[in-house]
């Protein structure tokens, strides 16, 4: 379950097709000079382990992990290319040695992964790989598409370009793409993003509305809802939802888009879980919830919350912000440990 929203947080927003995910910040190459250890301890019981990059590159990031402990995400080349790859066993694998599929954005227990990847044409479609082999999952019709997140039935959500030129929403089934829409909307542009599906085929995202505001949704048999917004807020996403139905988020409330916080949707009512500039990205099935917040130091910093308590993931030892992109059900937690000058390096976090 991965979800991307912008640098930052604050800088949520709809936008074109090649830019749905971006990195935390711009990713800088660098030497690999021995510098990050591994196994260094993290807060409250949990270790953080880097994961490498690809053999001559300097740049990872860890997106998602399924329940067996396999992680995807990508990282750089010896040329510098950024390739889709896959951790296991200790081991890391490049996806696509071509380059082409170079952003895995999930992974679900079958070990099949999603993402994006260029086309022959230059533009950025969906892609599914799954043992080995590659598909491009096409588009609704325009140019550019990209896949966030893959349920245990192989169903597949994510965004894409339509005939018309809008952004929306889709489900990828059997072969099959089909278009969500997006919530009512007004004399603004219209648009939605699907950032993540469980097993029981609910889809949760971000959509613009009649007011030209951004506001989460959840798409359930054929119909998209509106789960609102803090108090007096105008945006708000859906990022992670879990197997009943509990959607992980952010939102804003009567501040409008300054300090957004993460959020939780249970039973209808959305709850504020934490500090000033934070996100909730990944939630499972024991409704433990990854994401960061800013520190007091002005850095991002990598949690887990449960039970209303928040757990420091922190960062790989000289490193100084920490991004958590997504969990499993035992509670590994996958992310990137950042330099100040923003060179990321994919991470684990485990339960000692």
């Amino acid at each position: 379950m991965k979800r991307m929203i912008s640098a930052g947080i604050v800088s949520v927003v709809l936008t074109t097709m090649p830019m749905l995910r971006p990195a935390f910040a711009q990713q800088e190459q660098r030497g690999t000079d021995g510098a990050r250890q591994q196994g260094a301890d993290a807060s409250r019981g949990y270790s953080i382990r880097a994961l490498g990059a690809l053999p001559g590159g300097t740049w990872s990031r860890a997106l998602a992990i399924n329940d067996r402990g396999q992680i995807a995400g990508s990282s750089d080349s010896a040329s510098g290319a950024p390739h889709a790859v896959l951790w296991n066993k200790g081991m890391i694998f490049d996806l696509d040695p071509s380059g082409a599929f170079d952003d895995a954005h999930d992974i679900n227990k079958r070990g099949q992964i999603v993402g994006s990847g260029n086309t022959a044409s230059g533009d950025v479609h969906a892609m599914l790989w799954d043992d080995g082999a590659i598909m491009d999952l096409g588009t609704l019709g325009g140019h550019n598409s990209s896949a966030e997140a893959i349920n245990e039935r192989g169903q597949i959500v994510g965004s894409s370009d339509t005939a018309a030129g809008q952004q929306h929403a889709f489900l990828w089934e059997s072969g099959v793409m089909f278009d969500l829409g997006t919530l009512p909307s007004g004399p603004f542009i219209s648009a939605s993003i699907a950032w993540d599906i469980n097993k029981r085929g609910q889809v949760v995202g971000v959509s613009t509305t009649a007011t030209g505001e951004q506001h989460a949704f959840l798409w359930e048999r054929g119909t998209m809802g509106d789960l609102g917004t803090f108090a007096g807020g105008s945006f708000s996403s859906a990022i992670g939802i879990d197997e009943r139905g509990q959607v992980a988020g952010v939102s804003n409330d009567v501040g409008g888009f300054s300090d957004p916080q993460a959020a939780l949707w249970s039973n209808g009512t959305i709850t504020d879980l934490g500090p000033p500039e934070s996100i909730a990205r990944a939630i499972n099935k024991r409704g433990q919830i990854a994401g960061e917040a800013r520190s007091a130091s002005g850095d991002f910093r990598a949690f887990l919350w449960q039970h209303d308590r928040f757990t420091d993931l922190a960062m790989l030892p000289g490193e100084t912000s920490s991004v958590a992109w997504d969990l499993n059900d035992a509670g590994q937690v996958v992310g990137e440990s950042l330099t100040s000058s923003f060179a990321s390096t994919a991470v684990v976090w485990n339960k000692r």
